[in-house]
C-alpha cells in the first residue's frame, strides 16, 4: 500500500512573510522566511534595496536551527552575528544559555534565563565588551498566565524599565511599557485574525511613545506597523 503524500507542513516546508512600515520615519522593510526540515531560513530587505534599483543595500540572509544556533549575515556592511544556544541544569533548574558575538559591532555577550515555575522567571544578560549587566524578572498571573508583569534593571545605566502584558482570547493582545531614564510610555497592540487553519494574519501597531508630555514630532509619532502573513 502506498503511503499518504505528505503535506507542505510534515515536509517542514511551512512559510512566512512579515513587513514592517514606520510612519514617522517613512521606511518600510520586509522578511521571507521558510522552514526545511530541523532549520529555518530567511531573507530580509527594506525600501533601500529597490528604491534606486534593486541593490544589495539593506540585503540580509539568516540560517536557524531552534534552541541550537542562529547565524546572520547583513551583505552590504559585511558583517557577521552568531548565536548559540543551550542548557544546563543546576539545582534541578534547567538553565538557558545563549552566547552572542557580533563581528561588526566587535560585540560579545552571554544571556541566562531560568524558570522557577510557571509563573516565575529570571533572565540576566551580560555584555562582555561593555562589562554591563541587565535583569528582568517576568511573572506570569492568573491561571490562563493572560497577564506578564516584567520589571527590568539595568545595571551600568541603575535605572528601571517595565513592561505589562495583557493577552486576550483569540491571539489578541496589548502591551504597555514604561523607561524611567528616559520618561518614555509606550503602547502596543497586536491583532490577529485566522483565514484558515494553514493562514495567520497578523497587524501589530504600536510603539505609539510619549515621552514626559512633551511635544511631538507629529501625529503619527512613534507608530509602527508589522505585518505577518503564514501558510504552511
Amino acid at each position: 500500500m502506498r503511503s499518504p503524500k505528505k503535506s507542505i507542513a510534515d515536509r517542514g516546508g511551512r512559510s512566512s512573510v512579515k513587513g514592517r512600515y514606520e510612519v514617522d520615519k517613512s521606511s518600510a522593510s520586509t522578511t521571507f522566511a521558510v522552514n526545511a526540515g530541523d532549520l529555518k531560513l530567511k531573507a530580509s530587505m527594506t525600501d533601500a534595496t529597490f528604491v534606486h534599483g534593486p541593490s544589495l543595500n539593506g540585503l540580509a540572509f539568516s540560517l536557524e536551527k531552534l534552541v541550537s544556533f542562529i547565524i546572520d549575515y547583513n551583505i552590504p556592511k559585511k558583517d557577521l552575528r552568531f548565536q548559540f544556544m543551550n542548557s544546563v541544569r543546576i539545582l534541578d533548574k534547567m538553565v538557558s544559555l545563549t552566547y552572542t558575538y557580533a563581528r561588526g559591532d566587535n560585540r560579545v555577550g552571554i544571556d541566562s534565563s531560568v524558570a522557577f515555575d510557571l509563573t516565575n522567571k529570571v533572565s540576566m544578560s551580560y555584555a562582555l565588551d561593555l562589562a554591563n549587566c541587565k535583569v528582568k524578572y517576568v511573572y506570569t498571573h492568573e491561571v490562563l498566565r493572560r497577564t506578564v508583569l516584567e520589571p527590568y534593571y539595568d545595571v551600568s545605566k541603575n535605572s528601571w524599565d517595565f513592561a505589562v502584558t495583557r493577552k486576550f482570547e483569540g491571539g489578541d493582545l496589548v502591551k504597555a511599557t514604561y523607561q524611567t531614564s528616559s520618561k518614555n510610555l509606550g503602547l502596543e497592540w497586536n491583532k490577529e485574525s485566522r483565514a484558515n487553519a494553514n493562514q495567520t494574519s497578523d497587524w501589530q501597531g504600536g510603539e505609539v511613545v510619549a515621552n514626559d508630555g512633551q511635544a511631538q514630532a507629529g501625529p503619527f509619532h512613534g507608530i509602527v506597523l508589522d505585518f505577518l502573513k503564514t501558510t504552511a
